[in-house]
């Protein structure tokens, strides 16, 4: 396997814009161009692959045929309505299948490229639409590429995949498109559905009759920071997944949990996404033989946020992790207020926030995240041959 870094990238996949909306490609832009102006682009290894558009024998590996011709023709015809498009999360613009298409495309070429062993890790940051269903537009997102690619990774004979989401709102899509195949794990990490779209991802959640633990959710009650988060995450991904033992870790990395994110209400810093982001190569490492693809996904505080924490994740997947400290170089900082005027332009890639934890323990008076930790463990661990009440699994 080489030991190769793919980052799949082309400015065509900036034409995934919903137009005056909130997933804003500028975010991917600004990412792209920060990661460039920082060196991590140009690092020995890693290696910028062009995509090419899914087409429709992947598409419909998850997507109904049907689905596919009315994003089609949505956008020729003024009286189209269904599908989920055409509504304020999912406006129909012009050449939204060849986009959309594109934006698949490249992850299945992200996870083509490590599954074959021409990288070990591989990237898309304009990926990670994880809210799209069958035959059904939903959450901002038209094609779900994630599922597309596990889907190509199964066709090529991947028997163990594990999926993991760290996006503020629930990977829907992706556990509904795998909830009866006990060949890829999904898990979740998301802000409650009892305040947050869409309104699924309970621990209760595990699994289709022949799928029995192969779907993990750990809600989270809104306002939570890093060191909550961090705790809820290693009490429960890392047990799940050395259980599961992945062939190929798939990580969809939306930045919305962060705390100024204004879609949703936790309290992430980019330093704790970093965190996690280094965490994720670590159980790639460790259960893999370093086999992780990333994708992006939601992100809203476009200029603040999301390119700090996708830059971050790039520099994770092609060697070292960036100092905190990092300043943002001047000629990054210049194009994101040309981009967008008026907006805080951070001057460093940290918030100066120490991301550490205090790890899960099943003693003492529980806060509201260990009583989520102690719900996810309780639900899905027994059907993993886990124990819900021991710290060491």
């Amino acid at each position: 396997m080489s030991d190769d870094t793919v980052v799949v990238w082309d400015e065509s996949l900036l034409a995934y814009d919903l137009g005056d909306h909130p997933l804003d490609p500028v975010r991917v832009e600004l990412t792209i161009a920060l990661a460039r102006e920082l060196g991590i682009l140009q690092r020995p290894g890693v290696r910028l692959v062009k995509p090419a558009p899914a087409d429709d024998a992947l598409l419909t590996r998850v997507h109904d045929p049907r689905y596919l011709d009315a994003v089609r023709i949505a956008p020729r015809d003024p009286l189209f309505a269904g599908f989920g498009l055409g509504t304020s999360d999912n406006p129909v613009f012009d050449g939204m299948h060849e986009s959309s298409a594109l934006v698949a495309g490249a992850s299945v070429t992200a996870a083509e490229a490590v599954w074959r062993g021409a990288a070990r890790r591989a990237v898309n940051v304009a990926g990670g639409l994880h809210h799209a269903m069958p035959a059904r537009a939903a959450g901002f997102c038209v094609y779900n590429d994630p599922a597309v690619a596990i889907a190509r990774l199964l066709d090529l004979g991947a028997e163990r995949i594990a999926y993991v989401d760290v996006d503020v709102h629930h990977g829907d899509g992706v556990q509904q498109i795998f909830w009866n195949d006990p060949r890829v794990l999904t898990v979740s990490l998301h802000e409650t559905p009892l305040a947050l779209f869409p309104g699924t991802g309970f621990p209760d959640e595990t699994g289709g009759p022949d799928a029995v633990g192969s779907a993990v959710n750990v809600p989270l009650p809104p306002g939570v920071a890093d060191a909550g988060w961090q705790r809820a995450f290693h009490a429960i991904v890392p047990s799940v997944l050395r259980a599961f033992r992945p062939q190929i870790l798939f990580t969809q990395c939306g930045a919305d949990a962060h705390r100024v994110d204004p879609l949703a209400d936790l309290h992430l810093s980019v330093d704790g996404q970093r965190a996690t982001y280094l965490a994720f190569r670590a159980l790639a490492d460790e259960l893999c033989d370093g086999r992780w693809v990333a994708t992006g996904g939601g992100g809203y505080a476009l200029v603040e946020v999301v390119p700090r924490a996708w830059t971050h994740l790039l520099a994770v997947a092609t060697g070292a992790p960036l100092d905190p400290a990092t300043l943002t170089p001047p000629a990054w900082r210049e194009l994101a207020a040309a981009r967008r005027p008026g907006f805080d332009v951070p001057l460093r890639m940290t918030d100066d926030v120490d991301p550490g934890y205090e790890p899960w323990q099943p003693t003492g008076e529980p806060d509201l995240v260990d009583r989520a930790i102690a719900a996810t463990r309780k639900a899905v661990f027994p059907l993993l041959g886990l124990d819900p009440h021991d710290p060491r699994d």
